[in-house]
């Protein structure tokens, strides 16, 4: 038996083979999961085609995070494919390039306001808007980069990460007493769709390929995949709010 056996799985964030997301829907059915996945717009059929190339076809449910009307419909979408969730995989994240790549002193509010509602809010969003059908016991897990700190290039997209990481403190505080856990992983820069979006975000690979304590692999999206699978999983049973690492330890070292 694999460690999330029987176990019912929302993941969002699936757009190709190359997504963290991806990773952990392919791992999360190797250990026993039934999943679903969501997408929206143009992307949906992209995510249609790679649920295919799964060990299992998954179904994909529409959900624009930014949607009233989507995260209304969310729970009779979902238990179109499965009666309950036990766990919900947040790997979305949004914004404009003029929020990036330098240009966070002239970035315009409604910019800001995209990257932070796409970014952040979405967890409580899409969290609440599934809360009826989620399990006592269930996981909510989210992907971060490191907010604790100003990076070159990620700019507005930091400051929406660094709402994200609150965002999931909070919920975890007040979902505790249903029984839900709200955690995350923190991985280094990995060589995703939407990494490549991001101007410059070569300079950090490099950061990391030179600098991390154990050697990281920009293309290798399992070890940040396997932390979401065992946050997932029954074997933290009393772990939420926590950050987790994945980064090749670079968060440990200094300058």
């Amino acid at each position: 038996m694999g460690i999330l056996e029987g176990k019912k799985l929302l993941i969002t964030g699936v757009l190709t083979e190359s997504s963290i997301a991806f990773t952990v829907a392919k791992l999360a059915q190797e250990q026993g999961a039934d999943i679903v996945l969501s997408s929206y717009g143009r992307m949906f059929a992209i995510t249609q085609k790679i649920s295919e190339r799964l060990p299992k076809p998954a179904p994909v449910i529409e959900l624009d995070a930014t949607s009233d009307e989507d995260l209304a419909s969310l729970t009779e979408r979902v238990k179109a494919h499965l009666p309950h969730l036990d766990g919900i995989v947040h790997a979305i994240a949004f914004a404009p390039q003029t929020a990036l790549g330098g240009n966070f002193l002239e970035t315009e509010w409604a910019d800001v306001s995209t990257a932070v509602q796409v970014s952040a809010f979405s967890l409580k969003a899409i969290t609440i808007a599934a809360k009826d059908i989620m399990q006592p016991g269930s996981s909510v897990v989210g992907l971060t980069f490191d907010a604790t700190v100003s990076w070159p290039v990620y700019d507005w997209m930091g400051v929406a990460k660094a709402a994200f990481e609150s965002t999931a403190r909070y919920l975890a505080r007040y979902l505790g007493k249903d029984d839900i856990r709200v955690n995350l992983i923190s991985a280094g820069p990995l060589r995703t769709t939407a990494a490549k979006g991001i101007p410059g975000f070569d300079k950090m690979e490099d950061l990391w390929v030179e600098r991390s304590p154990l050697k990281w692999e920009l293309a290798d999206t399992e070890p940040a995949a396997r932390g979401i699978i065992a946050l997932l999983s029954d074997w933290f049973p009393k772990t939420t709010g926590e950050i987790v690492h994945v980064d090749g330890g670079l968060h440990s070292t200094g300058a």
